[in-house]
């Protein structure tokens, strides 16, 4: 089943995010990771928010432990963001 993920980091900044980015080989114009459906990023009052849409929870996981950690850590992200999940009932994608 489909998964949201939103994804407070405190304190983190939008060029930190950037640098994640490039770390993973991910740009916006380039195809996300398998199993990603959509993803979308903002500066908030506190520091940024990720929302993520995967396939499922599994996956999503395995790549938070595998990329979204450690190059976190590398950029200077000390803390783990607040993360909440929520299961998809339906999803659109951009037509075409």
């Amino acid at each position: 089943m489909a998964v949201a993920i939103q994804m407070d980091f405190k304190g983190a900044t939008l060029e930190q995010y950037d640098q994640i980015l490039q770390k993973m080989g991910l740009g916006q114009q380039t195809p996300g990771p398998s199993g990603a459906l959509f993803h979308w990023v903002s500066k908030t009052a506190d520091g940024v928010r990720v929302v993520d849409v995967w396939k499922d929870r599994e996956t999503f996981e395995r790549f938070s432990h595998d990329q979204i950690e450690p190059f976190s850590r590398e950029v200077g992200i000390t803390s783990a963001p607040a993360v909440q999940f929520f299961e998809v009932h339906n999803y659109l994608t951009a037509g075409g």
